[in-house]
């Protein structure tokens, strides 16, 4: 029996070297059904195009504007054939079992929407960055990741639902997103996979933590491990979530609490270290949250746009 074709898609900015070391790894894969687009996100440098000379198998679209890990992965959806889809960064790195394990694990549990394997550091190949997650705060809104730091010994070896996907590595069904529907691209970068994750809820599907299965993670290769756009977009998304997906009350006491206790207090924190950029980046995403819809999606997959794509 055949089995079902995978979907692989990631995103290239500017890393075409650490996308090529991903790659590689997929020549290890027992699983032998699958497709790899390769979505470069308008690199002003280091564009991931000439990658189809090492990699042959693979699928290549030059996106003429960057639109974020949402929409560079929305793009890459576009064009896949898969029964299965996978969404992984450009700077994991594949383990032999990976897809096989997951396919498997989907086809045997309908109420799972979205598979996330077992995420450990590269650098750190025996200590895991993700094994599931316990979800929001309903106070702060931020989440902490199960087995965070932890030595990979077994502990985390089980299968179970869990709050929250990492972004890093996730698995579904095409069926279950003809259902769902793309990211929002209103998130650009980061909180866009947790809002994803709200949508499927909604629709009566779970998300899964996979111990039996697991991926090496580089981890903010393209962002930056302290940049102030990183906290640029962990700012502003965490409250463009909130405005998204929280009931009134819920609503009022994050909302509040965000912009009058932790916004105040990072930016203070930062002008006491003398990063100021930081400081500004948090300005900047509570001021975007106070002039922006919440829910009116940018327009940006026009048929000019399209016209512009590049598939190789």
């Amino acid at each position: 029996m055949k089995k079902p074709l995978v979907s692989i898609i990631t995103v290239n900015y500017d890393t075409p070297k650490v996308t090529a070391e991903m790659l590689a790894t997929l020549k290890t894969q027992n699983y032998d059904n699958f497709e790899i687009i390769v979505v470069d996100n308008a690199s002003p440098k280091f564009t991931s195009k000439h990658l189809k000379k090492d990699f042959p198998f693979i699928i290549h679209i030059s996106s003429p504007k960057n639109l974020g890990f949402a929409g560079g992965n929305n793009l890459g959806l576009a064009f896949a054939k898969g029964e299965y889809i996978f969404l992984a960064n450009n700077d994991t790195e594949f383990t032999p079992d990976l897809m096989g394990t997951l396919v498997e694990y989907l086809e045997n549990h309908p109420e799972c929407g979205i598979a996330c394997p077992k995420i450990k550091y590269h650098f750190m190949p025996d200590t895991i960055q993700y094994a599931g997650a316990v979800g929001l705060s309903p106070l702060t809104s931020r989440s902490y990741d199960i087995g965070y730091l932890k030595k990979d010994d077994g502990t985390f070896d089980d299968c179970r639902r869990t709050d929250l996907p990492n972004g890093a590595a996730m698995m579904m069904r095409r069926a279950d997103l003809e259902k769902v529907g793309q990211m929002s691209e209103m998130f650009f970068l980061y909180y866009e996979e947790l809002d994803w994750a709200y949508r499927f809820k909604k629709a009566g599907l779970e998300v899964h933590y996979v111990g039996t299965a697991s991926i090496f993670h580089k981890e903010s290769v393209s962002t930056g491990k302290n940049s102030a756009f990183k906290s640029y977009y962990l700012f502003r998304n965490r409250l463009l979530y909130i405005r998204r997906n929280y009931p009134i009350l819920q609503f009022l006491i994050a909302a509040g609490f965000f912009t009058l206790v932790s916004t105040p207090i990072h930016m203070l924190k930062h002008a006491l270290k003398k990063e100021w950029r930081h400081s500004k980046a948090i300005f900047n995403a509570l001021k975007w949250n106070l002039t922006h819809s919440a829910h009116k999606e940018p327009s940006i997959h026009s048929s000019n746009f399209l016209g512009q794509l590049k598939i190789d």
